[in-house]
C-alpha cells in the first residue's frame, strides 16, 4: 500500500465557508451566532468534493489511503474563544467522519482540536476522545501556536500540554504538529509560518526532556521537518552544547518527518540525512503548493515521483510508503488488518 499521512479537506463544499463567516461575524453578538445544525451539506456534495479532487488525484498518482483531517489554515484557533473553537472543531471533524464513511477504503480520520490561546489544554480532551472512540480516527493535529503567529503559549515540552499527551499515550495515537493561519504580517502562512513551526517544534524537543516523561509519545513533523534536515548538523551541535543525548536517542524514537517536500533535491537530502525509519510518505495534495513545476512538467505536490527517483532500495521505499505509517499509527494498522489489508 501507499499511505499518505498528510491530507486536509481543502475542497469542502462552500457551505462550510459560509457558515464559518457567519460564526466570525457574530463574535461580538453571540446571540446571532449560527447553530451547528444550520450547516447543510449533503452526502452528494461531499462525494463530489472528494471524487473530483483528492480521490481522482490519488488514483492518478498511485496512492491508496490518506490520513485526512480538517483544513489546517481553517483551524484558526486565534479567532474567538474556546466556545468558538469547540463548535468549529466539532463541525469540521464531523465532516471528516462523513468523508471516511463515504470512502472508507481511501480515507481515515485525524482530528482537529478545539484549541484556544492560553486556555487549559484539558478542554481539548472531550473532542479528542469523541473522535477516537466514536469516529475511529487514528491521530490528531496539534497546533503549537494557537495565537496565529505570535507564539504566546508555552513550548511543546511544557507541562501545559501534558493533558493532551496523556490522552495520546492512553489511545496510542500520534500528533501531527501543524500550525494554522498566520495573523502576523511578518509570516506568510504556508511559506514561513508553517516551516518556522516545524523547525521550532524540533528545537523545542531538543531543548527539553519531553520523551523522558512520555517515552511512547510520537510526533509527526510535517513539510519534511522544516529546516531540521537541512541543518541537522547545527541541531546535533546544539544538542551537544545543551548536554543532551545524541539525537538518535533524544529524538528519533519519537519524532518522524513527512515527505511534503516539493522538489527532488529536497527529498534526496531528507532521505540521506534522516533515517528511513523516521520518514513517512505524504503529499498534502491540493494544499499549499498546487501548481505545476515548469522544470518537470509535473505537479509540485506529486511527491511519489520524488520517492520513486530517490536513491533508496525497494525495502526502504516500502517503509516510507507503508511500513512506517503502520508503526507510527497503530490504530491505522489495526483498522487495515481488520479489513484484511
Amino acid at each position: 500500500m501507499i499511505i499518505d499521512c498528510h491530507g486536509h479537506y481543502t475542497t469542502a463544499p462552500k457551505a462550510l465557508d459560509a457558515w464559518r463567516e457567519r460564526q466570525i461575524a457574530a463574535l461580538g453578538d453571540p446571540a446571532s451566532a449560527p447553530k451547528a445544525s444550520e450547516l447543510r451539506i449533503s452526502d452528494d456534495e461531499i462525494r463530489a468534493s472528494i471524487a473530483q479532487n483528492q480521490l481522482r488525484m490519488m488514483r492518478e498518482r498511485g496512492s491508496d489511503l490518506t490520513i485526512f483531517s480538517p483544513r489546517a489554515s481553517f483551524m484558526a484557533h486565534h479567532i474567538g474563544d474556546f466556545s468558538t473553537s469547540s463548535v468549529w472543531a466539532g463541525i469540521c471533524n464531523e465532516l471528516i467522519h462523513r468523508v471516511v464513511g463515504l470512502f472508507p477504503d481511501n480515507f481515515i480520520g485525524a482530528a482537529m482540536l478545539p484549541q484556544s490561546p492560553g486556555v487549559d489544554t484539558k478542554t481539548c480532551i472531550p473532542e479528542l476522545e469523541r473522535c477516537i472512540r466514536d469516529y475511529g480516527f487514528v491521530a490528531i493535529n496539534l497546533n503549537p501556536d494557537p495565537s496565529g503567529g505570535h507564539w504566546r503559549d508555552k513550548p511543546l515540552t511544557d507541562r501545559y500540554w501534558y493533558p493532551i499527551y496523556e490522552k495520546m499515550v492512553e489511545y496510542d495515537i500520534p500528533a501531527m504538529i501543524h500550525v494554522s493561519t498566520s495573523c502576523n504580517e511578518c509570516f506568510h502562512t504556508t511559506g514561513a509560518h508553517y516551516l518556522n513551526a516545524d523547525t521550532t517544534a524540533v528545537m523545542q524537543c531538543i531543548q527539553g526532556d519531553l520523551f523522558r516523561d512520555f517515552p511512547t509519545l510520537r510526533f509527526v513533523i510535517p513539510h519534511g521537518g522544516g529546516a531540521a534536515p537541512y541543518h541537522w548538523g547545527r541541531f546535533r551541535g546544539l544538542a551537544q552544547e545543551l548536554k543532551k543525548p545524541l539525537l538518535s536517542e533524544h529524538l528519533l524514537g519519537n519524532i518522524f518527518f513527512d515527505t511534503c517536500v516539493y522538489h527532488q533535491p529536497g527529498i534526496d537530502l531528507l532521505t540521506r540525512v534522516i533515517p528511513i525509519d523516521n520518514i513517512l510518505f505524504a503529499s498534502e495534495m491540493i494544499g499549499a503548493v498546487k501548481g505545476i513545476d515548469p522544470e518537470t512538467g509535473h505537479h509540485f505536490d506529486d511527491t511519489k515521483r520524488y520517492i520513486e527517483t530517490a536513491s533508496i532500495d525497494p525495502v526502504q521505499r516500502q517503509k516510507i510508503y507503508e511500513g512506517n505509517a503502520r508503526r507510527v499509527y497503530p490504530r491505522l494498522d489495526a483498522a487495515l488488518k481488520a479489513r484484511g489489508r
